[in-house]
């Protein structure tokens, strides 16, 4: 079930962008700023604005009362505990974290209605990856047909889409990039032990991307905290398959591949961080409790966003967004796919100010603030730019599968044909 929630700026043709962005969608790729202020004797200063955002989800859904059927467990006490009613699941082998990822970061694309050879860089974060090499991000890569872009996981479990997005502002503010498309995608379902009850109930897959662009317009991600607690480590893991404990018939018997929580200790904790973040990045960025518009926290548990943000902050219940209860804990992709039902839902304007907070495994917690700059306006679907964009998609998959069948065809000649008789250090021969 593809959903590209929100509503897309105007954006000129000729990439002299009426949001902000910089002129960078013009296909130079020589022309950008050299650094924060521009080229070499400029004075411009770069904004890290987000202009495209988009998710999807699974289409199986899993009920609380789906899950009776399965441990010993209540609709009852998972709503009072979690808030959480249900969950999308990738039921199908073909739904991972990555064709999840490429589906969320068309959507965000086509809300910006930016080509994707035009993004400089990707960043997945994920708990959940592909593999453990390549990358998941080099997938989503290849999936696009961002043939022009740098890709690369991040790994900070449900901290990670907002370490991401602190990632992607570097890279702009430094001038290194134009557009970075920012993702958290998870299928949670596959390292989940759904004999357990305290951990079954919890998570969700799914994805949730945004493209962050250098802007000339004041505003956009303004401050960022970022941290962690290595001391807990072992509260929230997935203790086997790395090199600690490498896969064996032991740790698969043992269930070592499955996610291991302490939810009591881990609760204590979140509660605690969540307020703390909120109030580091707010003093970071300049603003009072009272100035912020809408905290988008999060979405692992109820009790803990009452028990921190609302209770702590006094934040009022109209300024947090929450929607847990139709998709429980997505990990990464929690704040992004909020993000984009809250866009839609008309929580979210030009000029308000944002809050995006998270807490996970590592331990880790991180915050940011934005002020929200771009026109929320309903993007024209015109059939010719969907068969553009079709056709883009398609191109994209040809040429992929175009480079594979030319390895295939070069690995089949003898290593002296290739290197002129000398043999590559690693071939065999």
């Amino acid at each position: 079930m593809s959903e590209q929630q929100g509503q897309q700026p105007n954006i000129p043709a000729n990439g002299a962008l009426g949001n902000g962005h910089r002129n960078g969608s013009n296909g130079n790729r020589e022309q950008r700023s050299s650094g924060p202020n521009g080229p070499a004797g400029a004075f411009s200063p770069r904004f890290a604005q987000i202009v495209g955002w988009g998710y999807h989800v699974p289409e199986k859904v899993i009920t609380n009362f789906d899950l009776e059927q399965i441990v010993d467990t209540q609709d009852e006490w998972i709503r009072s505990r979690t808030g959480i009613e249900e969950r999308h699941v990738a039921a199908a082998p073909s739904e991972t974290s990555a064709s999840l990822g490429i589906l969320a970061g068309r959507a965000a694309l086509e809300m910006a209605d930016v080509n994707p050879n035009k993004v400089d860089l990707i960043i997945c974060a994920t708990s959940s990856p592909e593999h453990i090499f390549p990358s998941t991000a080099s997938i989503i890569q290849d999936g696009l047909g961002a043939s022009n872009a740098g890709a690369f996981d991040l790994s900070a479990a449900c901290s990670g889409f907002v370490y991401a997005l602190s990632m992607a502002r570097g890279h702009i503010l430094a001038g290194d990039a134009e557009y970075v498309l920012v993702i958290g995608a998870e299928t949670l379902s596959r390292i989940v032990d759904w004999t357990d009850r305290a951990t079954c109930v919890l998570f969700g897959d799914g994805a949730g991307a945004v493209l962050v662009a250098a802007s000339d317009v004041p505003g956009g991600i303004t401050a960022t905290v970022l941290g962690s607690d290595g001391s807990g480590a072992d509260l929230l893991t997935v203790p086997a398959g790395g090199s600690a404990m490498p896969a064996s018939l032991e740790t698969v018997s043992s269930g070592g591949h499955y996610i291991k929580m302490d939810g009591t200790a881990v609760f204590r904790f979140a509660t605690r961080v969540m307020a703390e973040a909120t109030r580091q990045v707010l003093g970071k960025a300049g603003l009072g409790v009272d100035e912020v518009d809408l905290v988008i926290p999060h979405q692992a548990n109820v009790r803990i966003i009452q028990n921190s943000v609302l209770k702590q902050l006094k934040i009022p219940e109209e300024k947090v967004f929450i929607n847990l209860q139709k998709y429980g804990n997505t990990s990464t992709a929690s704040i992004p796919i909020a993000l984009c039902e809250a866009i839609a839902a008309g929580r979210i304007k030009p000029g308000d100010n944002l809050v995006f907070v998270g807490f996970g495994a590592g331990l880790t917690w991180a915050a940011c603030a934005i002020k929200w700059s771009v026109p929320i306006a309903k993007p024209e679907a015109t059939w010719w730019r969907n068969t553009q964009r079709q056709a883009t998609y398609q191109a994209a998959a040809a040429r992929s599968m175009w480079k594979r069948a030319i390895r295939r065809v070069y690995s089949q000649f003898p290593a002296e044909s290739r290197w002129g008789g000398r043999k590559e250090e690693g071939e065999a021969g």
